[in-house]
């Protein structure tokens, strides 16, 4: 398989995202890989896929590696490993500069905005994340 095309979507970390103990509270690091994630798909998949398809997250492993503070300039490095079916497995990693703050295994399931419905993506889009590398 072709390697994929990572995604960086930048995040602000705003005074909402952090907790009595002064840096940012779990929860925001959720929301922040779900915005990361859905912007992925976004940028890369065809207008007409994004308007006949929802992403739903089933399931997320989060491992914690540095606090992240108000201020931090912070960066998610988004990359999709696989999808299998209806569904998609990615990582996502947040960063400060080249430093890792936290590493987010997630599986995410395609739904078909009218039915509601698991759907699996036709190959063409799914190889616009996954694009041939070129070999100079």
């Amino acid at each position: 398989m072709n390697k994929p095309v990572p995604h960086h979507f930048p995040i602000p970390v705003g005074p909402a995202d952090i907790d009595f103990m002064g840096h940012v509270n779990n929860a925001s690091y959720l929301k922040w890989v779900q915005e990361a994630v859905i912007d992925h798909w976004r940028s890369l998949a065809p207008a007409d896929a994004v308007a006949a398809y929802l992403w739903v997250a089933l399931k997320h492993e989060i491992t914690y590696r540095r606090p992240t503070f108000l201020g931090d300039e912070v960066i998610a490095k988004v990359l999709l490993e696989k999808v299998q079916g209806a569904r998609a497995f990615y990582e996502t990693v947040i960063l400060r500069g080249e430093e890792v703050l936290v590493e987010v295994k997630s599986s995410w399931c395609c739904i078909d905005a009218e039915t509601l419905r698991p759907a699996r993506l036709a190959r063409e889009v799914v190889a616009r994340f996954f694009p041939e590398t070129v070999q100079a």
